[in-house]
């Protein structure tokens, strides 16, 4: 629309524009046009036509016209043709008040139910907005309209119900093809998809699934809608499982469905609760005998009339589903709905016969989904057997017999209908992981599978020249590619897993059937490979170290067949570099392995102690002592405490010699100091006792203090005993002794009197125990025992004053000896002193001699007098005999000759031999003083 108004640039007040006017100057006006877009053309779409929404709110409401049904319905079809673009945010209170008042109405008046269905058409189209901020400032609103539409679920309409579900599945997923209006922009799937978030539709759709009972069609469809809800969005999935989404869901995917459909959108729904929302909540909620009955027969249907690839997908889903439930909540009804005898029959049909008519035409194909099938069978049954009642349903099944038919030498030929190659390798590798944590459970089952035998035939063909190469798929192949190595890792995870159990018959059974001997060859074989070892290889050294430690631990024969060859195999390890326990590579482990090793299988066993000593083995394990980290600590010194019982040990223990020349008794000693510095024992700088009624406590035990307990149960100072390493470095050092010990310093003798007294101060400890227990109890001895008690407490306390005396006599004594070793060192200093100032005397006396004649001539003097003093005759100058040697006219106080020796002089002042060369010329130059000298004479 086109306008003119006058226009005052000046702002002039009405009596100046009168002046304006009156004046000469004619008054020029000034116009100014406003065009619109609409006018010109700009804008696209149609334009909305606004309803004054509370006039129709209050045409339906209000008691006077509440009975004129056809203005009623004239009033809500103009609404739907004026707002058929959708409607604005603004205007949502108003239709969700229309839409309400009309849902009341249905039941009396179903001409209701055709507009209500037109209204939702259009809120399945995204808001319109007419600014931006108009999302953030309407949000609530949107989000509470939103969940009046799935409120209107109680209205007792099919056609209203399925065009709900019409309409959130569009607002959620769908953008329109076309949604212009003019002035107004719709709003995004991005923020309907936060609005369906924000609201509480999901939690509505599930409640409203119990009135859907009977009416399957309606049912789908809010399936779907939950379906497309639980897609990517934990917070939907978090909604839906607050108000039990999967008991409701799960309970009735079953019911009769013509359209197949059911099963699939509750499959899925489940499978997107379990990918995004609170896996434990799920299987809590799954976890009773309606859903694993459910789940039991939608997986029997479709493994036994299933065909499709559809089909076999689902069967897969649904294994997933109920493998998740076995997991996390492991009592579950798997064995009373005898789910778990069906899973053990479908995973071991094919390699055990049976004549259940449930797998009489069953057969696996070697599609992918039959070769999952296969896996996640054997993955199910391994989580059920956690499930103590559900291990004989597997022995009963037969399931170690099924396994062990994949623990034999792989072939390269392979029949029509057997798995191929790369599928024969991966669940094989599959089979042999669930062995691992099959085997103890179910010892007999094993023995009777002769599962001994084929472990040590596979390894055997594992280390064998036979030519194969291996796929290397799945997690249980990694390091496999065109080798053996990933049977032969999992061979030996397997019979890791099987002597970890100390079952005497099957540790019996494996030593018969030459097992030590078999695996120390493979080690010996190993220790020979030039090849680099990676992780998979010290993995495997480590597990072939374990297992012979524990074939031999308690058995002296076992011990004997250890042998040379093994102690030869142990040294090798013992002899590993400790800068490649930082390398990640599993080092660590391997070292723990070696000295497990030399513990079960060499101590207490005469012959292969001494060849052990002999090949320095007691070296070895202090070097490893003395680098290896604190953790390690404890293993090591129970096993040198066991070689100690060997007399020809001790010998070992106090000749070795470590970094800066320490001595073996100077490292248990230092050991002792840096676990109680650890355990907060009080103690001075210097080591010495600074709590005399409690000398070994920590401060950890200290806070616990003393709590009556009964009489089986350990109590703290007993319990300290096990916790840290004490109690092993006293026993050595009963081993080795405490007195003549090498490499020893004041701070090791004063750490030794403790150690020397470990014993009776924690029996000292034990009582005052046992005191304050009684005293907690108040429970008083009878007199003889109470002044027994006091009598131990104080021959205690007696001791370690004793103790402490003599720390701090050694700690005088220290005192004094640096006191002296100080003086003696300033003495040597202020001797170096004397000297040095009566080098300077001299030095003084003898330019005074050369520069003044009177000194000299007194020097002089002075040396005759000094000689005749020294002669015995004193007059023999008198003799006839007396022939007078020294040279007249000479004025030096030394003894010279006719022939005199003259120093040169310094080359400072001469310049050296190499003066005269002219570095330029090649030849020798003259001086330049001679030639001044020269022209001078001249002059």
């Amino acid at each position: 629309m086109a306008a003119t108004q006058m226009y005052n640039p000046a702002g002039f007040s009405t009596n100046n524009m009168t002046q304006a006017v009156t004046s000469d100057k004619p008054v020029i006006p000034l116009v100014k046009h406003i065009i619109t877009d609409e006018e010109i053309g700009l804008l696209k779409g149609s334009k909305l036509q606004p309803i004054n929404m509370n006039r129709v709110v209050k045409l339906l409401t209000d008691p006077h016209s509440v009975m004129l049904y056809d203005r009623h319905i004239n009033a809500l079809q103009r609404l739907v043709r004026h707002y058929e673009k959708g409607f604005p945010m603004k205007d949502l209170v108003q239709v969700c008040k229309v839409l309400n008042v009309c849902s009341d109405k249905t039941q009396e008046r179903p001409m209701y139910e055709t507009l209500i269905c037109d209204i939702l058409k259009i809120c399945s189209l995204p808001f319109l907005k007419e600014k931006s901020s108009d999302e953030l400032i309407y949000e609530q609103i949107v989000t509470e309209s939103v969940s009046q539409l799935a409120y209107l679920m109680r209205v007792p309409s099919r056609d209203v119900r399925k065009q709900i579900c019409k309409t959130l599945v569009s607002f959620y997923t769908e953008k329109p093809a076309s949604q212009d209006v003019q002035k107004h922009k719709p709003t995004s799937i991005s923020y309907n998809q936060k609005i369906i978030e924000n609201s509480d539709v999901s939690e509505t759709l599930v409640k409203s699934l119990a009135l859907l009972e009977n009416d399957i069609a309606i049912k789908l469809a809010v399936l779907d809608v939950l379906q497309h809800f639980s897609k990517n969005s934990a917070k939907n999935c978090d909604q839906m499982l607050r108000v039990g989404a999967g008991n409701r869901i799960c309970s009735r995917m079953t019911d009769a469905d013509a359209s197949g459909q059911l099963l699939f959108r509750s499959v899925d729904i489940l499978w997107n609760l379990l990918e995004f929302g609170d896996q434990g909540q799920l299987a809590t909620q799954l976890d009773n005998l309606s859903c694993i009955n459910q789940l039991r027969d939608a997986f029997i249907y479709q493994l036994t009339q299933g065909y499709s690839h559809y089909d076999r997908q689902l069967r897969n889903d649904l294994l997933v589903i109920a493998t998740m439930i076995a997991t996390k909540c492991p009592n579950a009804p798997f064995v009373e709905t005898g789910f778990a005898k069906q899973l053990t029959l479908f995973a071991t049909f094919q390699e055990v016969k049976s004549h259940n008519a449930l797998v009489k035409h069953l057969k696996l194909m070697k599609n992918h989904e039959d070769f999952e099938l296969k896996k996640l069978l054997f993955n199910i049954l391994v989580t059920l057997s956690k499930d103590s009642t559900a291990v004989p349903v597997l022995s009963e099944g037969h399931l170690m017999l099924s396994l062990f038919s994949f623990v034999r030498a792989n072939e390269n030929t392979m029949g029509p209908r057997d798995w191929t190659s790369a599928q024969f390798e991966e669940v094989q590798l599959h089979a042999m992981s669930c062995l691992c944590a099959l085997c103890p459970l179910m010892i007999e089952d094993y023995m009777t599978c002769q599962g001994s035998t084929r472990i040590l035939l596979l390894l055997e063909w594992c280390v064998g020249k036979e030519d194969f190469g291996g796929h290397g798929n799945s997690i249980h192949g990694t390091g496999g590619r065109g080798n053996k190595r990933a049977q032969m890792r999992h061979c030996l995870r397997l019979l890791r897993s099987v002597v970890s159990t100390g079952d005497e018959v099957v540790i019996q059974d494996l030593a018969d059937q030459g097992a030590i001997n078999q695996i120390i060859t493979i080690l010996s074989n190993a220790i020979r490979s030039q090849s680099e070892d990676d992780a998979i290889d010290v993995e495997m050294q480590s597990d072939m170290l374990l297992i012979l430690s524990c074939l031999c631990d308690g058995d002296m024969h076992r011990k004997e067949l250890f042998g040379t060859n093994g102690v030869d195999v142990t040294i090798h390890y013992l002899k590993t570099d400790s800068k490649l326990l930082s390398s990640g590579l599993g080092h660590h482990r391997l070292l723990l392995a070696a000295v497990d090793c030399v513990w079960c299988s060499i101590v207490n066993c005469y012959g292969t102690e001494d060849y052990f000593l002999e090949k320095e083995g007691v070296f070895l394990l202090i070097d490893l002592l003395e680098v290896c980290p604190k953790n390690m600590h404890n293993l090591i010194l129970g096993c040198l405490l066991d070689l100690c019982e060997n007399p020809k040990t001790i010998h070992h223990v106090l000749t070795w010699r470590g970094n800066d020349n320490a001595s073996a008794p100077h490292l248990f000693c230092d050991i002792f100091r840096n676990e109680e510095r650890e355990l907060g024992v009080r103690r001075s700088k210097d080591g010495a006792i600074l709590d005399h009624t409690r000398p070994l406590m920590g401060v950890l035990q200290e806070k616990q203090g003393v709590i009556p307990q009964p009489a089986a149960n350990p109590s703290q100072a007993i319990v300290d005993v096990s916790e840290n390493m004490r109690a092993k470095i006293y026993s050595i050092f009963c081993k080795i002794g405490f007195t003549d010990l090498p490499g020893l310093t004041v701070d090791d003798h004063v750490t030794l009197t403790v150690v020397e007294k470990y014993l009776d101060f924690k029996m000292g400890e034990v009582w005052n125990e046992v005191i304050a227990e009684l005293s907690e109890e108040q429970v008083r001895p009878v007199t003889p025992d109470l002044e027994a008690i006091e009598a131990i407490s104080r021959a205690i306390e007696e001791r370690v004053h004793i103790v402490s005396g003599t720390q701090q006599e050694l700690l005088e004594a220290q005192q004094n000896q640096d006191v002296l070793d100080e003086q003696e060192f300033y003495a040597e200093i202020r001797e170096n002193h004397r000297q040095k100032e009566k080098a300077m005397n001299d030095f003084a006396d003898y330019v005074a001699r050369t520069s003044n004649f009177a000194l000299l001539k007194a020097a002089g003097d002075r040396q005759e007098l000094s000689i005749e003093a020294s002669r015995l005759q004193t007059k023999y100058k008198e003799s006839e005999t007396f022939h007078n040697t020294d040279l007249k006219a000479l004025h030096t106080t030394t003894f010279s000759g006719r022939t005199i020796a003259v120093e040169s002089t310094s080359n400072k002042l001469t310049g050296g031999p190499l003066n005269k060369y002219d570095p330029k010329s090649g030849t020798l130059r003259e001086r330049k003083f001679i030639k001044q000298l020269t022209n001078i004479s001249a002059k």
